[in-house]
């Protein structure tokens, strides 16, 4: 094989890249990983770049630096979550006094909640039973009832909730924090997101670049599985060793280097060296952080041995490892969306969810890490308080008027802000859309979201487009 000074002398024509990274990337080349790691202690490559993933400074001092994102993918409701409604028990079964109720599908008759709820905490804020555990963290979280997106379909307002746009391709909430703070550990992603069973609607999508460098991608787990071989195709090379693979590496990074200067330092390529580098250095460390069975027996007991607990926990770990961004998906498609049998599903998914959510905010605390971490509970969108029809067990879209909320990481905590209408349909006091969403996060990182921009296509772009107002209400 060619030692890297050897490489200066293999010319353009001798052998094309393609062959030369399908050649040498044995191993490799098939791990589908964005991040870019520079050399270690190096603040700028060879040619003299500068390292895009080195831990950055945002435009003002915060407290959060990380932020984990809770996605419940599909919609739960907000009217048996989080967004007690009395109002729905007097009516149950009748039709609303209301002719401003528009749904996606026919919907009928009130519904009321089949969970009760309760006021938990010093601050009393009314939290259904199907969150008992997650509230006895209540006095740390910030409770919006008035967030409220453009569409009731999954596909739009996944892409708002994850990228601030539902229509055209932008990058997401993970990119964009990546793009602008950097990573803190040089062996593991900047942005990891862990779905069980294979992809959500839209798939990639959800966690995609964009226009920014492939470098601030979310690097995605099937966490269905539980050996790190597993959830992560080809972390082994099982025919090279450590010393032969560096070996590679250096001539396939001696022969990148060149065609990048010919190229202007063309990002796609540097991204595509950095894939590299980093599938490499996972090697060192990604096989530890998600090998679960060196926790204690009474953690992996306190997040439980599910696919949620497992998530949650792994979470806790690239956390503390220095991980910029993670996202927690449900599972593959929308499992919230229950438009009917409305009462077990949300019962089951809550259970799988509770007891998890509830250990990994108290290990934050334990370990000093929530005031740091800005975590964020949601879907695309909430559901109706009426039935939709034929029968009285489900619900419809809710895009008018639905309820997340924050926790740790300069939040405001045992607050609720915003109110739907009597009836839990439409965002009426204090409406909070996705982009204000965005912006009060961006915010409590550091940032100013107006700010926060990449040049593209002749324009500067952000996550929060021309819109957003930061909620102030929320910050403590």
């Amino acid at each position: 094989m060619l030692s890297p000074r050897s490489a200066f002398r293999v010319r353009h024509s001798a052998l094309s890249r393609r062959d030369m990274l399908s050649r040498c990337g044995t191993g490799l080349g098939m791990l589908a990983l964005a991040g870019l790691m520079a050399d270690d202690g190096a603040a700028a490559e060879t040619a003299g770049r500068l390292d895009p993933l080195a831990p950055k400074a945002p435009h003002f001092p915060a407290k959060a630096k990380h932020v984990v994102h809770l996605f419940m993918n599909g919609g739960p409701s907000q009217v048996d979550t989080f967004d007690p409604k009395p109002m729905l028990d007097k009516y149950h079964g009748k039709p609303l006094p209301t002719t401003n109720l528009r749904t996606e599908r026919k919907t009928g008759v009130a519904m009321k909640s089949p969970f009760k709820f309760e006021k938990r905490g010093k601050s009393g804020i009314e939290v259904s039973e199907l969150f008992a555990k997650t509230a006895e963290h209540i006095d740390g979280m910030a409770v919006i009832r008035s967030v409220y997106a453009d569409v009731p379909n999954h596909e739009p307002s996944l892409m708002l909730m994850n990228c601030g746009d539902g229509r055209q391709p932008r990058p997401s909430l993970g990119s964009w924090v990546t793009y602008g703070l950097g990573t803190e550990n040089r062996n593991l992603p900047g942005f990891v997101v862990m779905c069980p069973g294979g992809y959500p609607i839209v798939t990639t999508h959800n966690w995609r670049s964009g226009f920014l460098p492939g470098m601030y991608q979310g690097t995605y787990l099937d966490t269905q599985h539980t050996q790190p071989d597993k959830l992560i195709a080809h972390i082994r090379n099982p025919e090279l060793s450590a010393a032969r693979q560096r070996d590679q590496l250096d001539l396939v990074k001696t022969l990148n280097d060149r065609h990048l200067a010919d190229r202007q330092n063309d990002p796609q390529l540097e991204a595509r060296i950095g894939t590299f580098e980093l599938a490499f250095r996972m090697q060192l460390e990604a096989a530890e952080v998600f090998d679960l069975s060196k926790e204690k027996k009474e953690t992996r007991e306190r997040y439980g041995d599910t696919v949620h607990g497992r998530q949650l926990l792994l979470t806790r770990r690239l956390i503390e490892r220095g991980v910029r961004v993670v996202q927690v998906w449900s599972g593959a498609g929308q499992p919230w969306d229950n438009h009917d049998g409305l009462a077990g599903a949300h019962k089951t998914l809550a259970a799988q969810w509770d007891g998890p959510i509830a250990a990994f905010l108290g290990d934050l605390k334990r370990l000093g890490l929530f005031d740091s971490t800005l975590v964020l509970w949601g879907g695309e969108f909430g559901l109706t308080p009426v039935a939709e029809l034929p029968a009285l067990n489900g619900r419809d879209h809710n895009h008018y008027g639905f309820t997340c909320w924050l926790a740790g990481g300069g939040v405001k905590g045992g607050t609720v802000y915003g109110a739907t209408d009597e009836f839990g349909f439409r965002a009426q006091e204090n409406p909070v859309h996705v982009h204000d969403l965005h912006a009060t996060m961006l915010h409590l990182l550091g940032f100013d979201h107006t700010r926060l921009t990449y040049r593209y296509a002749g324009r500067d772009f952000r996550l929060t487009d021309v819109h957003g107002t930061v909620i102030k209400e929320l910050i403590a």
